[in-house]
């Protein structure tokens, strides 16, 4: 499913790990990203993963991500495939020059 998730490098509003892989990326850049369970995963205390995402957009989505990361007896390492589409500029004034 090609799901799109709109973010800013550097305001924690996404798991560590995939902040870490976007770094360099320019757009058209396609990465496969895994990201090891621990401090680069999501926090155990944001259960809605409302704090940092990307977020599941279905409930089965929801409940498959939350099965794998509440369950010690299965690999809770993530796989997340990336697309970068465009990369925007900040405009200096809290805003952004849209990118290419």
């Amino acid at each position: 499913d090609l799901d799109y998730f709109r973010t800013v490098l550097g305001s924690k509003t996404m798991v560590p790990g995939l902040e870490c892989a976007l770094k360099g990326m320019h757009p058209g850049d396609i990465r496969q990203v895994i990201v090891p369970y621990g401090p680069l995963s999501y926090p155990p205390e944001d259960k809605e993963h409302d704090l940092v995402g990307p977020k599941p957009t279905t409930f089965s989505g929801m409940r498959a991500l939350n099965f794998v990361l509440e369950n010690p007896r299965v690999d809770r390492t993530l796989l997340l495939n990336v697309k970068v589409i465009r990369v925007d500029k900040s405009d200096g004034k809290g805003g952004f020059v849209r990118g290419n």
